[in-house]
């Protein structure tokens, strides 16, 4: 049995699992199940849209060859349904081809000022509006968790829940998780009086945040939490209040804030899932490079230590390191029109994936 029909028996099984699942009142007893369980249904829907579809063909196809011989119209249908089999079997091989687990999972972005201070900060303000119109393109829904202006209303950080409006195979994740590591601005300054071209740099970090809070343990001791006033948007109440919350979590370093909840416990309580999540991904990614050992140097999702993406304003250029993507349309990438760059970038990953087979 070939390994493409080995992968369909076990999804068979699988969605007819799910679909039983799904019929059954009790399941919606438990929200969390079900929205897992509903989840998991959105992302082999795809698979099995291509499989009913190629059976179909196939099975015409067998009949039009059957009948060639007997009848001139079967035969001059013939070519068209070997076509259209061959177009259906390459759309499936290309759906099961191994996948990242977490592509269907919503995410949190964080983005950082980096060297050139308040440049930086400018910068990682125009980064967190790209980001939050590409969103809006998509229809994504996008929280706003904290952030720490700069003197001239620049971001610090910031931090951003981006969720998809329902499941699907390819979630938010699949999208963006490619935007992690050193962002690289060439352009003016506004605190350049010379107009001299100043290099500055702002870091993103981007991990999933599954349905399910990770099954991470954070021993109290390991953590230090701060709580003083929110700041920014949010109205009278949010900023009268010391609700915001900052979890320093004491082993690894790692500083997750919390501002736009209505009180200092729901606050903590999102911080809380977010720590857990980062930690996941932290814990994910030491499991990915040691897995990595040894193998060709391919897209990193999560490495934060290598420059990724270069914003050339002067030329209006946008390239990204990794793959040899140039454009010259930053402009319209900053207004989120990102889809050309992404589709390169999970492109390129799809065939590094497909090498690994």
């Amino acid at each position: 049995m070939s390994r493409q029909a080995t992968a369909i028996d076990d999804i068979l099984a699988e969605y007819a699992g799910l679909e039983a699942q799904l019929s059954d009142p009790s399941l919606h007893d438990d929200p969390d199940n079900a929205r897992r369980v509903g989840k998991r249904f959105a992302e082999l829907g795809p698979v099995m849209a291509a499989y009913t579809r190629l059976t179909a063909a196939r099975e015409d196809l067998a009949v039009a060859q059957e009948l060639a011989e007997a009848d001139a119209g079967f035969a001059a249908e013939v070519p068209a349904l070997e076509s259209e089999v061959a177009s259906l079997d390459a759309t499936l091989t290309d759906l099961l081809a191994p996948r990242d687990p977490h592509d269907g999972d919503d995410v949190v972005l964080e983005v950082k000022s980096g060297a050139g201070g308040e440049e930086s900060a400018l910068f990682a303000a125009d980064l967190v509006r790209m980001y939050l119109k590409y969103c809006e393109r998509r229809g994504w829904k996008t929280s706003v968790l904290g952030v720490t202006e700069s003197d001239l209303g620049g971001y610090k950080d910031a931090t951003i829940s981006i969720k998809a409006r329902e499941a699907s195979r390819d979630g938010v994740w699949s999208r963006l998780k490619f935007e992690g590591g050193v962002h690289r601005v060439q352009r003016v300054p506004v605190t350049e009086s010379q107009g001299r071209i100043h290099t500055s740099a702002a870091g993103v970090l981007i991990y999933p945040e599954p349905d399910e809070v990770p099954e991470i343990q954070i021993d109290d001791s390991d953590l230090r939490v701060d709580v003083y006033r929110s700041s920014g948007k949010g109205g009278q109440g949010v900023n009268t209040t010391d609700s915001a919350v900052r979890l320093t979590h004491l082993p690894t370093g790692i500083v997750v804030t919390c501002q736009n909840e209505r009180s200092q416990i729901q606050n903590k309580a999102r911080a809380m899932q977010v720590l857990a999540a980062r930690l996941q991904a932290a814990a994910d990614e030491e499991k990915a490079a040691e897995a990595a050992a040894g193998r060709a140097a391919q897209i990193r999702t999560v490495d934060r230590s290598e420059r990724i993406r270069t914003y050339n304003f002067p030329e209006n250029r946008i390239s990204d390191h990794r793959i040899g993507f140039k454009a010259n349309n930053l402009d319209a990438v900053l207004a989120g029109e990102m889809d050309a760059l992404l589709d390169a970038l999970v492109e390129a990953d799809k065939q590094a994936r497909l090498e690994e087979q």
